[in-house]
């Protein structure tokens, strides 16, 4: 029996968003001062109970990422789970800034400077790792005209 479109959206959240990302890592000393210096997050909640270590970490007073201390091995893209972790930001300015905090902390990058998310794309940002080797993006959905599109080993948001 197929059910219409309007049945089925009466089984479905009205709104949706994402809350927060839970993040393992294999040390927390190093992870939570990666994450507040290049985001701007706060601690809103840290405990090490019995070894286990984690951290809420928030940005205006909402939840964004959770760190938990529990890995014993960096990232990696044979496993199932995360691709990469993406946040927006209004201007590439802002992109430019936070690409000024992770050259002073030495980050690997996937990219030199700024990619667009597509030849022509107006979008685009910055692709680095996280002390675990995590990936991640920060991008702004215009000003990314002129730069390049990568392809092959390391493209924006597709297989690597």
């Amino acid at each position: 029996m197929t059910q219409s479109i309007a049945d089925q959206s009466l089984r479905t959240p009205r709104t949706l968003q994402t809350g927060h990302v839970g993040l393992n890592v294999t040390d927390l000393g190093k992870s939570l001062p990666f994450y507040l210096r290049v985001f701007g997050l706060e601690v809103m909640a840290e405990g090490d109970e019995d070894g286990r270590r984690w951290a809420f970490l928030a940005r205006d007073g909402r939840l964004v990422l959770t760190l938990w201390q529990q890995s014993d091995a960096t990232f990696s893209t044979s496993s199932a789970g995360l691709h990469h972790l993406s946040f927006q930001v209004d201007t590439m300015e802002d992109v430019e800034a936070t690409r000024a905090v992770l050259l002073e902390l030495g980050a690997d990058f996937a990219h030199d400077g700024v990619v667009a998310h597509g030849e022509g794309a107006g979008s685009g940002g910055i692709f680095f790792a996280d002390p675990d080797g995590i990936r991640l993006e920060i991008y702004a959905p215009t000003g990314a005209e002129d730069a390049p599109a990568p392809a092959g080993s390391a493209p924006t948001c597709g297989f690597f």
